[in-house]
């Protein structure tokens, strides 16, 4: 249930960014009321018949904007991934040719043991 409520509110997180502009003009629906009676730089001109609109588009220039500093800033993150190669890139292209594969020698035989008992060699005395 966790785990589906914060997969949820992450997908709603990821979508607004997204559309604020959805947001802001179903806002201006919700409340268009008010905005008119309250917001409106127009509401003392009747005669212009706004009804919030300035508002509304005073709201929308304004999610414009912050959606194009956005974007600004995601492509400034972006162009940090670019590789530039600043010596020139040779490639040499000549005709491979595998080489015949020889048999593997594998000796069957047993070491030889030698039968004496190594010694070290005798010491000598310097006098």
């Amino acid at each position: 249930m966790i785990n589906r409520l914060i997969a949820i509110t992450l997908l709603l997180a990821l979508i607004s960014t997204n559309l604020s502009r959805f947001f802001v003009y179903a806002e201006f629906k919700a409340n268009q009321k008010y905005i008119a009676a309250a917001l409106c730089e127009n509401r003392d001109k009747p005669q212009m018949h706004c009804n919030g609109k300035c508002y509304l588009m005073k709201k929308l220039k304004e999610a414009e904007e912050k959606e194009k500093k956005q974007e600004e800033a995601s492509q400034k993150k972006g162009g940090q991934d670019a590789f530039v190669l600043n010596s020139p890139l040779i490639v040499s292209f000549y005709e491979f040719t595998p080489k015949k594969k020889e048999p593997a020698f594998i000796s069957f035989q047993l070491p030889k043991i030698s039968s004496e008992i190594l010694h070290p060699p005798p010491a000598k005395v310097f006098s």
